[in-house]
């Protein structure tokens, strides 16, 4: 029977541990593993069943390596930050493991999104017939698959997308991040950038934006332009599309403290000298926000992510679908102990990897999620916390950029 192992402890991984949890017939054994030990044990202690847990440094090779082979898992489930990927998944090919994440590779000096540096890992992949996934959280992820759902069942020629990924929920605190601050603050106060005719056109950081009234009766909010790495990977295989967007929604409140910390240069991510010893601010100004996880008991209301997907269907008529996931994060902490943001990812890294397990997707390389048939992954979403509508028709009216 499959065993995993999940590298990472924070709000995702301890999703991704209940949820295995819950399908012993397709997690058989469970290794959790992250560079503070007692947060795996914190996690296993609300498990139904037993899991292992382990000490190791992501960023060291040989000792993640000699923990792969420990242990054997059949899968690695890589929940640990996005600068860790490439260091993983050199692991993983020297131990003979899948692999799966969540986030593309970021490097530490540079906030940059791009895919080069793990598609480059191809053909070693390849060769040592393994796999391994790329982005199996919502977005991105899901937000992938129900562009390809869309592609598949309604518009086979899909030449505009528009991600909106909306958060309609409130923790109650002056400034904090629903995922991890360092990762979430680089990547709100990077430049805008869309695909658009065959070449990516850039904005300004959170320069458009534009209402959006959610569906069933969610509310409206402000929704930014941003880059995001699912763009990237949709551009390349999907060769008919021709504008590709993503959008986030932001509170004033939030851009308000984002502003005047960047002011202030508290999100800089360069070495500044303090009393004889280097320090990165944005790294100084994670220690002192909110742990992400602490938000689960506190945050009410809905998140609302989904894709708008225009294009000509099987007749040459336009045509246009909305195909999106409303989430409780009040329903997320009873079941999982986590608010929505978190669940939204860990259920889907439970999928891809069940995906992988079961061989309902299945390969020798480095994918993205839209390589595969989507339609058994919107099945478990279904099953498994995660359930979608499709409206037929545009609910975005896009600003023409």
């Amino acid at each position: 029977m499959p065993k995993v192992l999940l590298i990472g402890a924070g709000g995702v991984g301890a999703v991704v541990a209940h949820k295995c949890a819950q399908l012993p017939e397709v997690f058989s054994e469970i290794v959790l593993a992250s560079r503070t030990k007692s947060k795996c044990d914190a996690i296993a202690a609300q498990l139904p069943r037993p899991c292992v847990t382990e000490q190791v440094d992501a960023d060291n090779v040989p000792q993640t390596v000699a923990m792969l082979r420990k242990h054997k898992p059949d899968l690695v489930i890589n929940v640990a930050l996005p600068y860790q990927d490439l260091h993983i998944m050199d692991a993983c090919l020297e131990a003979g493991v899948n692999y799966l994440d969540t986030a593309n590779y970021e490097p530490p000096d540079h906030a940059k999104f791009e895919y080069k540096w793990q598609w480059a890992y191809h053909d070693r992949f390849k060769q040592a017939g393994l796999m391994a996934l790329l982005g199996s959280g919502f977005d991105p992820g899901v937000t992938s698959v129900f562009c390809t759902y869309g592609r598949k069942h309604f518009i086979p020629e899909l030449t505009e997308i528009d991600i909106i990924d909306c958060n309609a929920g409130s923790h109650g605190q002056p400034f904090a991040t629903n995922f991890n601050p360092e990762i979430n603050i680089r990547e709100v106060t990077s430049q805008g950038r869309f695909w658009h005719d065959g070449k990516w056109a850039e904005t300004p950081p959170l320069s458009v934006k534009s209402p959006f009234t959610m569906p069933e009766d969610l509310g409206t909010l402000n929704i930014y332009l941003m880059y995001h790495e699912e763009l990237e990977s949709l551009a390349k295989h999907i060769p008919e599309l021709k504008r590709a967007r993503f959008w986030m929604s932001f509170s004033d409140n939030y851009l308000k403290h984002l502003e005047v910390l960047g002011n202030v240069g508290m999100t800089r991510i360069d070495p500044v000298r303090f009393n004889g010893v280097d320090i990165i601010p944005l790294k100084f100004l994670k220690v002192l926000l909110p742990d992400p996880a602490s938000l689960g008991p506190l945050t009410k209301g809905k998140t609302c992510i989904g894709c708008q997907l225009k294009g000509k269907d099987a007749a040459g008529k336009d045509s246009a679908v909305f195909i999106f996931n409303i989430c409780d994060h009040e329903a997320c902490f009873a079941e999982v102990r986590s608010q929505a943001i978190s669940y939204t990812t860990g259920v889907p890294a439970m999928i891809g990897a069940k995906m992988m397990l079961t061989g309902k997707w299945s390969g020798k390389g480095v994918f993205n999620m839209e390589q595969f048939d989507p339609d058994p992954f919107m099945e478990d979403l279904n099953l498994y916390g995660l359930p979608w509508r499709i409206l037929n028709q545009p609910v975005f009216q896009t600003p023409n950029l």
